[in-house]
């Protein structure tokens, strides 16, 4: 199945539903936390955050694309 367009607010939950913290205010992004990795997420903004925004997420917190999907 491919990766759909998702809005912030969709990241963040499915994100703390596997073990994220946050967000956190940082200097430009918020960020998240896990153990000791941190991981930027976009701004709130009006438009989804795109598939290709997606994919580098996932790929910065070392989430694969079935993990994320179950998430629902």
């Amino acid at each position: 199945m491919r990766l759909p367009p998702t809005s912030r607010n969709d990241v963040i939950k499915r994100l703390r539903s596997l073990g994220w913290e946050g967000p956190f205010p940082g200097k430009k992004h918020p960020h998240m936390a896990k153990g000791e990795i941190l991981l930027t997420i976009p701004n709130p903004h009006r438009g989804v955050i795109g598939v290709n925004l997606l994919k580098l997420i996932l790929k910065e917190a070392g989430i694969s694309r079935e993990e994320w999907l179950k998430q629902r």
